[in-house]
């Protein structure tokens, strides 16, 4: 692929493009299947008044859910992944807005499923199951909806939560439109004089510059421009948070945490238990901080010294070939079914492996019935060969829930998702540590692996602490100003990195910029899911067969388990802080070989 110049989708190899022909031949098979599903309104309304009729009633409409979910996942997958190859084709754009508005019309017409299925008696139910045997199957998706009956309000009631919903989202909507679309941020300058431009997109690589003037000129262009407007942010994330409370109070929760995690059945313990664990293993992070600040070689280590590269003049070219290699060669311990899953991937075009004209930024993988679709944007670099291990590890991970489990239970939650494919990278990393001996091309992977932990377990564990921090104020009757947020947020920097770095001001700031806190406590399942799949490589390379056997079961399950219980299939207590212990006494051992390989 040419460097020089960014082709246009018709110019790109068909061998790296994705097989999306493998869903609708052509675009008219497309509008066709649509077409069935614009039926299925009407389908689901000859149910409404009836679920507790009979078995066979119950049965029949469960059976339509199922077909529904499969027809839904084939038309998405489609336009949305079309879309992705080229956003400027304003075709797939209109089909995409297409299969929403149909969809909206299903959740309309089907929205009295919750409320009867829980108004069902228990004794009716047990008539039903014995009624038709084969309601067994989605005994475990009944019980999750009526185990809700508590949070279930009337009708009337309903109605007003429904009506609410527009007005709970709008916090969110107006701090991105205003930090996304609105700020505009000053230029950076380095120390030739030259001028940056700080943007959002642009201020990571920026922080990441060896140039120290430059960081340091972005750092305070970032936060200045904030500080401008702290009150508005305050009001803004003040009024997210009232948003949480009010939902957890109307549907009779004890907290906002626990109606948060009551979504994907994680006890509330596993919140706490992670920012607890954290702060008993405080000690890592600083002698990271240490460690950074004596390989820098600077009197004083500041927050905008955080990102810099401690491992300099380390270039690792890895065309994508060599990319794919490497990473079959790290996840030989997984056996030869998982590897056979990944070449059928490699081979079969499940990838969309290169950037051309208007395709879509980033990465991810999709996982679709027919198998997954994973797009790349790959640029030979280290990064970018971890990309694709961890893209792959989604991929398998929906390929073998999709395979193993019915319509029912093959999806899977938030939770569990990162675990699959922080897994796959973990492996990659332990692998390229052994096999490289070049001491600085290690120090350089190990440097990599150090500021996964930091910025994945640490970071968002501090996020976490500070989300449930404020919830906590705002359901005490306390008020969430500009001031108030930027004392929390001050000391839990102050905390988490210590005394061995300068408290910048500009860092108290830091909470008005980060879009994962209008996010209602999702950021914990970072932390958790690294330290869950850091538990599952560790136990796969010292254990092999039988950790390999219980980790595919896991990754078979979709979500026919609780995820607490899945994982613990797997061999990972995410119950207890031994696997978050654990990740962060690696972390410990990494910086120990970072300093001995840096003498």
């Amino acid at each position: 692929m040419s460097e020089q110049r960014i082709p246009k989708r018709s110019e790109v190899d068909k061998a790296y493009t994705w097989a999306i022909e493998d869903i609708y031949p052509s675009d008219k098979a497309w509008a066709a299947d649509l077409a069935k599903l614009k039926a299925v309104p009407a389908k689901l309304m000859t149910y409404k008044g009836r679920l507790s009729e009979s078995g066979d009633t119950l049965l029949g409409f469960l059976q339509l859910s199922d077909e529904i979910s499969v027809l839904v996942d084939s038309l998405a997958n489609y336009a949305q992944r079309k879309s992705d190859e080229d956003t400027a084709v304003a075709v797939y754009q209109a089909m995409t807005g297409q299969l929403m508005s149909t969809y909206v019309e299903i959740n309309s017409a089907g929205s009295f499923e919750t409320p009867e299925l829980i108004a069902i008696s228990d004794e009716r139910m047990a008539e039903l199951y014995k009624e038709q045997p084969a309601l067994e199957l989605y005994r475990l998706n009944l019980d999750r909806i009526r185990r809700k009956k508590a949070h279930v309000l009337t009708e009337a009631e309903e109605k007003i939560m429904a009506l609410a919903g527009d007005a709970m989202s709008t916090p969110e909507n107006i701090f991105s439109m205003f930090s996304d679309a609105d700020l505009k941020f000053p230029d950076a300058v380095d120390k030739d004089g030259s001028a940056h431009q700080v943007t959002h997109g642009s201020y990571s690589p920026l922080m990441m510059q060896s140039d120290r003037e430059l960081r340091k000129s972005a750092f305070e262009s970032m936060y200045h421009t904030y500080d401008k407007f702290r009150n508005t942010m305050a009001a803004t994330l003040s009024a997210q948070i009232k948003s949480v409370q009010f939902y957890a109070k109307a549907r009779k929760y004890d907290s906002s945490l626990q109606a948060a995690l009551d979504a994907n059945e994680v006890p509330v313990e596993v919140y706490t238990n992670l920012i607890q664990a954290v702060h008993d293993n405080m000690h890592y992070m600083y002698d990271y901080v240490a460690l950074r600040k004596k390989l820098l070689g600077v009197d004083e280590l500041h927050f905008y010294d955080l990102y810099a590269h401690m491992v300099s003049d380390v270039e690792m070219k890895i065309t994508f070939e060599e990319a794919k290699e490497t990473v079959l060669k790290a996840l030989a311990p997984m056996g030869e079914d998982y590897l056979k899953i990944m070449r059928e991937g490699f081979e079969n075009r499940w990838i969309d492996v290169y950037e051309n004209e208007g395709k879509a930024s980033g990465a991810y993988s999709a996982g679709a019935r027919v198998h997954p679709f994973v797009m790349l944007n790959h640029k030979d670099t280290l990064n970018c060969m971890f990309t694709l291990a961890h893209e792959m590890g989604h991929a398998i991970h929906s390929y073998l829930s999709n395979k193993n489990q019915p319509v029912a239970y093959s999806d899977y939650v938030i939770f569990v998702a990162e675990v699959a494919s922080t897994c796959n990278e973990a492996l990659l990393m332990q692998y390229l540590l052994k096999t490289t001996e070049d001491k600085k091309q290690k120090a350089y992977l190990i440097n990599y692996f150090l500021e996964q932990f930091r910025t994945t377990l640490y970071r968002q564990t501090m996020f976490a602490e500070f989300e449930l921090k404020i919830n906590e104020l705002v359901s005490q009757g306390e008020s969430l100003t500009a001031d108030g947020l930027c004392e929390i947020y001050r000391e839990l920097n102050k905390l988490y990195f210590g005394d061995g770095i300068v408290l910048d001001d500009e860092i108290a700031l830091e909470w008005a910029r980060i879009p994962h806190f209008y996010y209602n406590y999702y950021v914990y399942q970072y932390a958790t899911g690294y330290s869950a799949a850091i538990a599952l490589s560790t136990r796969i390379l010292r254990e092999g067969e039988g950790a390999v056997k219980d980790y595919i079961g896991f990754l078979s399950g979709g979500c026919s388990k609780t995820p607490i219980e899945l994982l613990k299939d797997a061999g990972v207590d995410m119950a207890t802080a031994q696997p978050i212990n654990d990740a962060l006494k690696l972390f410990g051992e990494l910086i120990g070989q970072m300093d001995e390989l840096m003498k």
